[in-house]
């Protein structure tokens, strides 16, 4: 009787375990079931107008990076600028020791006095000589002497003329002058040191900096993009680029627009690209030779894909958005981008159509593939808030 109700015991707390085990998780199925589905902000494609910009590093340089170099050697005397002053065409830069210089330039003239005076007394022997020849007082051989001193006297005044205005340019040189407009770059050589043409190393540079080049490079696929394969020649696009932005070393944009001037006939081997050259206007002297930045380029496109950069995820190297089907849930579809970017955008190169409604938000966080999803207007919750 005991092994009996002993068995029927055990029987009724197995089938009590069992309905309550299968109350229980029929329970959380039917809770899960029953959770209401994540409100989430969508939004349907369209084609936009797109206006991007595509970056380049740039380095900066004057019209004109002149390297001033003396014409003769000598002691520097006087250094009459400093570094980094804006100098005229003609101004004097330095100043070499005139003395060896002025002595030559003392004793040409000298010589020219006694050349001329040579010159003179030929000119006097010549005249007396041709009329005793004409008389047949004298022979044509004692005539002929003479005429042939003066001529010498006359060539070697002239001799003497050369040397003074070799002097003279000599003295001239002593003084560097700048050839242009510009702006002075270092000055490595100060007043004592020994200034020759053969230097390596030149006295300074003058930079005309009114206008600067913007020097950046486009590879082998740009250059072709350009000329719209091959339907445009490559000189006809670059003349019809939109004007460049210049972004500075700090972030700040150059407040003048600059052109695409040139783009180089050549594709160097080891870089794969050509050298372009845009021009700014440096009005105010805010730039200078050796700075660098970024070019600018706008990128405009009118019927672009534009959809926000949250709105992607990525996975194993590729990019992926959910896009909402008619009964509102997401599946992950992959999608390829434009390199160029805002920062905050993407412009769809393929993987979505005009019509394609697509989830921007909870992406990575909260929707998984066969979501359904309450959709709702960004626009109505933007406004709301």
């Amino acid at each position: 009787m005991n092994l009996n109700a002993m068995k029927t015991a055990g029987t009724l707390l197995s089938t009590a375990a069992i309905l309550c085990f299968t109350s229980c998780g029929g329970g959380e199925q039917q809770q899960m079931q029953q959770a209401p589905a994540p409100q989430i902000a969508t939004m349907t494609l369209d084609y936009t107008t797109s206006n991007l910009e595509s970056a380049y590093p740039v380095t900066i340089k004057g019209r004109t990076d002149i390297d001033i170099r003396p014409q003769v050697t000598g002691f520097i005397t006087k250094v009459h600028v400093d570094e980094g002053q804006q100098v005229k065409k003609g101004q004097v830069l330095f100043t070499l020791d005139q003395v060896q210089y002025q002595a030559a330039v003392d004793a040409a003239e000298a010589a020219i006095r006694v050349a001329e005076s040579a010159v003179g007394t030929a000119k006097l022997t010549e005249a007396n000589k041709r009329k005793l020849f004409d008389k047949n007082i004298i022979s044509e051989y004692e005539w002929q002497m003479a005429d042939n001193n003066l001529k010498s006297a006359q060539a070697q005044l002239a001799s003497t003329q050369a040397q003074l205005i070799s002097a003279k340019k000599n003295l001239a040189y002593t003084q560097v002058t700048s050839p242009s407009d510009g702006v002075i770059g270092s000055i490595p050589n100060r007043e004592g040191s020994l200034a020759s043409p053969s230097s390596a190393q030149p006295l300074t540079t003058v930079s005309d900096n009114s206008e600067v080049y913007a020097y950046f490079s486009l590879n082998e696929k740009d250059i072709l993009d350009l000329t719209k394969g091959g339907s445009v020649s490559l000189n006809s696009s670059v003349g019809n680029m939109p004007e460049v932005s210049l972004r500075l070393a700090n972030g700040d944009i150059y407040p003048y627009k600059g052109k695409v001037a040139t783009v180089s006939g050549v594709i160097g081997s080891t870089t794969g690209s050509a050298s372009v050259r845009a021009l700014f206007d440096n009005k105010n002297g805010m730039l200078r030779s050796g700075s660098t930045g970024q070019v600018l380029i706008p990128v405009r496109s009118d019927s672009a894909l534009v959809i926000p950069q949250k709105a992607t995820f990525e996975l194993q190297d590729r990019r992926f958005v959910y896009v909402v089907n008619d009964s509102n849930a997401v599946k992950s579809v992959p999608v390829t981008v434009s390199p160029i970017s805002d920062g905050q955008t993407f412009v769809i190169t393929s993987g979505l159509n005009p019509g394609d409604r697509i989830a921007i938000e909870g992406v990575g966080t909260k929707l998984k593939d066969g979501m359904t999803i309450v959709p709702t207007d960004p626009n109505a919750q933007t406004a709301q808030q």
